[in-house]
């Protein structure tokens, strides 16, 4: 396994985009400093319609899966620590579905954050089972979508949040 550096991330537009632009050089939890990544995205993000933010995200998800398998193979890992464009688009999905306020959006980050790092049932399974960029995609989809899930009800339970 190599370890990534400026140079390494340089080398390659795929690098350079699955490494965060640079986030996932980071020496202190690269996956949590790559997901504040997804803070901008989001914001980008949420000045157009539903739709439109949700193609953009699959298509970023879809770009992920290449560029972060391009990484892992050039890197000798198959789920590099330093490769973050999964945790980015993750983070600005559950962004889009969070309550609309400061509480809202750190509730949604640390839930994913959660996720992410304790890897529930599937989570764990896809992660362990699914490698490659698909593998690196679809388990910080899944974190996701479990945040997405708990953030969902809980704006029917406590009105107060959104």
């Amino acid at each position: 396994m190599i370890r990534p550096t400026w140079a390494f991330m340089l080398q390659n537009p795929a690098h350079w985009v699955s490494l965060g632009f640079g986030a996932g050089l980071s020496r202190w939890a690269p996956g949590t400093v790559g997901s504040l990544l997804g803070f901008p995205l989001f914001f980008l993000l949420r000045l157009y319609s539903w739709p439109v933010a949700w193609s953009v995200l699959a298509l970023l998800f879809l770009l992920g899966v290449w560029v972060c398998d391009v990484t892992a193979q050039a890197l000798g890992d198959q789920d590099p620590k330093s490769v973050v464009w999964d945790e980015i688009v993750a983070t600005a999905a559950v962004l889009l579905v969070a309550p609309a306020n400061i509480l809202g959006w750190g509730l949604g980050w640390a839930l994913f954050r959660i996720f992410d790092i304790w890897k529930p049932f599937p989570i764990g399974w896809v992660d362990r089972r699914v490698h490659g960029g698909w593998g690196i995609m679809l388990d910080d989809g899944l974190a996701s979508l479990m945040a997405i899930w708990i953030l969902w009800h809980l704006r029917g339970v406590v009105h107060g949040l959104s």
